[in-house]
């Protein structure tokens, strides 16, 4: 369980944190404030660049946290600028790191409850991974990417993949 969540959401994370580098770098050549961009949307009924990172890191944390048995950590969801993703995704990568193995020892079997406002949905640890973590982690740094890409940051393919098969 181990190693089919933490390393994958570590290496989702890391190509996260590259391509909100070069939205900064993008943001300064284009001389474009920080704050337009992590509120920039695909379309006027989603949520912001901003929240998408947001939700990204709280997949990815909520999980190593449910998964280990660890308490999950909270993160005050007020970042407004690329600077402050950043710092968002980085923390969330510490606490990424701070889990071993051993940890999730078992977690297939676990049983996992999620509270949202209008829904129950409960798994076992093996289901919540592939059912909820990973398609909705995938979801939200897409629509990251997407985003990004939309306002013209200069990424592709290879920036969402990031290293790949040793490369």
């Amino acid at each position: 369980m181990y190693g089919a969540s933490v390393p994958v959401l570590r290496h989702g994370l890391q190509n996260l944190r590259a391509i909100l580098a070069k939205a900064v770098a993008f943001s300064d050549s284009k001389k474009v404030a920080s704050e337009v961009i992590a509120g920039s949307r695909l379309a006027i009924d989603m949520v912001p660049l901003s929240k998408q990172v947001q939700i990204a890191c709280d997949t990815a944390k909520g999980c190593g946290a449910r998964l280990s048995g660890v308490e999950n950590p909270s993160f005050a969801d007020d970042e407004k600028t690329l600077q402050e993703l950043l710092q968002r995704v980085d923390k969330t990568l510490a606490f990424l790191e701070q889990l071993s193995p051993e940890q999730f020892a078992g977690s297939e079997d676990k049983a996992i409850q999620l509270n949202f406002p209008s829904i129950t949905l409960n798994f076992n640890g093996q289901d919540y991974l592939q059912q909820f973590v990973l398609p909705n982690f995938y979801f939200h740094v897409s629509t990251a990417y997407g985003i990004l890409r939309h306002i013209g940051v200069d990424i592709g393919k290879k920036d969402y993949l990031g290293a790949i098969g040793g490369v």
